[in-house]
C-alpha cells in the first residue's frame, strides 16, 4: 500500500514500499580487505532512566546485533562513537560492553577491536588524561581485544600544543601489548575534538599524527581516518610507514576509498556499515574476486544514504543507524540510550526509510512498512 511520507516543507509524497528485499546471505571473512562495522547499542526500553542517567543497556539485543555482523564476516568495532560513547554510554557501560562483546567475540571466532579513551574524565591534568586512557586500554586488553586509541576530548582541551600529542600517545603505544589502531576524529562528528594533535590546521596536524606513527610503527596496525575528506585520506595513507594499514571512517567517500588505486587503497572500520552490514560484506566478497567494478556496482547506490544519515550536525548519525535497525528487526523499539532517537526529525527518518527500503535492505519489508506506518501515526500523519 501507498504511504505518504512527509518532507521538510510539510508535505506528504506518495512513496510505494518495496516489496521483496536483497538475498544476502551470511558467509565467510574476506581475503582483500579488513572491514569492521562500528555497532551500535540496543537501549533497555523498560529501563526507568533519564537522557542524563547511566545508559540502560538490553544486552542480548545489543549481542545478537554484533553476532548479526559476524555471521557476514565482518569485524565489529566496540564501543566506538558509534556505539553512543560520550552521547548516552558513559565509561562504565562502555566496559561492560567491551567485556561482553570481547567475550562473545572468542564465543563464535568474530573479529573485535575495541575503542580505548578517557570518557571516564571530563577534564584533568595531562597525567590524568594519560592515566585514563592506561585504564581503559587495561580493560580492552584483559578482554582479549584489539585496542583502538580512540581521539580523547580531555586531551583535546588539556594540550598545550603538538609535543602533548607526542608524549601521551608514545607514553601508550610503548606500552601497548599488541599493535593498535590509532582514530582520528573529525570535529565534525564531535565538536570538542578541534584541533586535535595540536592544531586546527589540518596539514599541521596531520604531520604531527604521521610523527607519532613513525616513532612506532611496530606498535601501531593501522589508523582510522574520520575526517570526510577522500583526498587528506588518500594521500595521508600514501605517507605511512610500510605495513601501517588505513580503515577509512569516511562515511560519504567509502566504495572509491575501498576499491583504491594504482598506488593502494583502504581498509573499513565505518559507521554505516552497520545497517549495511549484509550489503557490505556481499560487495567486499565480490572485490575479493578482483571484479571491483562489480564491487563499486553494489556499494555506490548506499553512498546517498550514508549522506543523509550522516548529515549535518553529523555526531547525530546514530539516530538513523538505530531507526534502521528498529526497521530491519534487529530490535523491537525506536529507542536510545539518552533519549536520542529525539535528535533526528520525522522528514529525516522519512527519508532515511524511503532510501533504505529502495536499496532492499529490510529483510521484511512488510515489517519495516508497518514500523514507518506506526511512527508516522505516533507523530499525527494519517495514512
Amino acid at each position: 500500500m501507498t504511504l505518504h511520507l512527509p518532507d521538510a516543507n510539510g508535505a506528504l509524497r506518495a512513496y510505494e514500499p518495496r516489496t521483496e528485499p536483497l538475498t544476502l546471505t551470511p558467509g565467510s571473512a574476506f581475503t582483500s580487505r579488513t572491514v569492521f562495522s562500528a555497532a551500535h547499542v540496543v537501549a533497555d526500553p523498560y529501563a526507568d532512566t533519564t537522557p542524563d542517567g547511566p545508559a540502560a543497556v538490553d544486552w542480548d539485543a545489543t549481542l545478537a546485533f554484533r553476532r548479526h555482523l559476524w555471521s557476514h564476516g565482518l569485524g565489529v568495532a566496540e564501543a566506538m562513537d558509534t556505539a553512543q560513547r560520550g552521547m548516552g554510554l558513559d565509561w562504565a557501560g562502555a566496559a561492560e560492553l567491551i567485556r561482553r562483546s570481547a567475550a562473545e567475540a572468542q564465543a563464535c571466532g568474530g573479529s573485535i577491536a575495541c575503542g580505548v579513551g578517557t570518557d571516564q574524565l571530563a577534564a584533568g591534568t595531562l597525567a590524568e588524561v594519560r592515566a585514563a586512557y592506561e585504564e581503559q586500554l587495561a580493560v580492552v586488553e584483559e578482554s582479549g581485544a584489539q585496542a583502538i586509541l580512540m581521539a580523547s576530548r580531555a586531551l583535546a582541551a588539556t594540550a598545550r600544543g603538538p609535543e602533548d600529542y607526542r608524549e601521551v600517545y608514545g607514553h601508550l603505544l610503548r606500552q601497548a601489548a599488541e599493535p593498535v589502531i590509532l582514530h582520528w576524529l573529525g570535529p565534525m562528528f564531535d565538536p570538542a575534538l578541534e584541533g586535535y594533535w595540536g592544531s586546527s590546521d589540518l596539514d599541521a596536524a596531520t604531520g604531527t599524527f604521521l610523527e607519532v606513527i613513525a616513532a612506532h610503527p611496530d606498535k601501531v596496525d593501522g589508523i582510522k581516518v574520520s575526517l570526510l575528506d577522500a583526498q587528506r585520506e588518500i594521500d595521508l595513507r600514501r605517507r605511512l610507514p610500510q605495513g601501517v594499514r588505513c580503515y577509512t571512517g569516511d562515511d560519504f567517500n567509502y566504495p572509491e576509498l575501498i576499491a583504491g588505486d594504482e598506488q593502494g587503497f583502504s581498509h573499513a572500520l565505518l559507521g554505516i556499515f552497520d545497517p549495511l552490514g549484509p550489503l557490505a560484506a556481499e560487495a567486499v566478497r565480490v572485490l575479493d574476486t578482483g571484479n571491483t567494478d562489480g564491487f563499486r556496482a553494489l556499494l555506490d547506490p548506499t553512498v546517498e544514504l550514508s549522506r543523509h544519515l550522516f548529515q549535518a550536525p553529523t555526531r547525530f548519525y546514530k539516530t538513523g543507524v538505530v531507526f534502521l535497525a528498529w526497521l530491519a528487526g534487529h530490535q523491537s523499539h525506536f529507542t536510545m540510550v539518552g533519549g536520542l532517537q529525539s535528535a533526528r526529525s520525522l522528514p529525516h527518518l522519512a527519508r532515511a526509510y524511503e532510501l533504505a527500503d529502495g536499496l532492499g535492505l529490510f529483510p521484511d519489508p512488510e515489517l519495516a512498512e508497518k514500523r514507518v506506518r506506526n511512527l508516522l501515526s505516533l507523530y499525527g500523519v494519517n495514512q
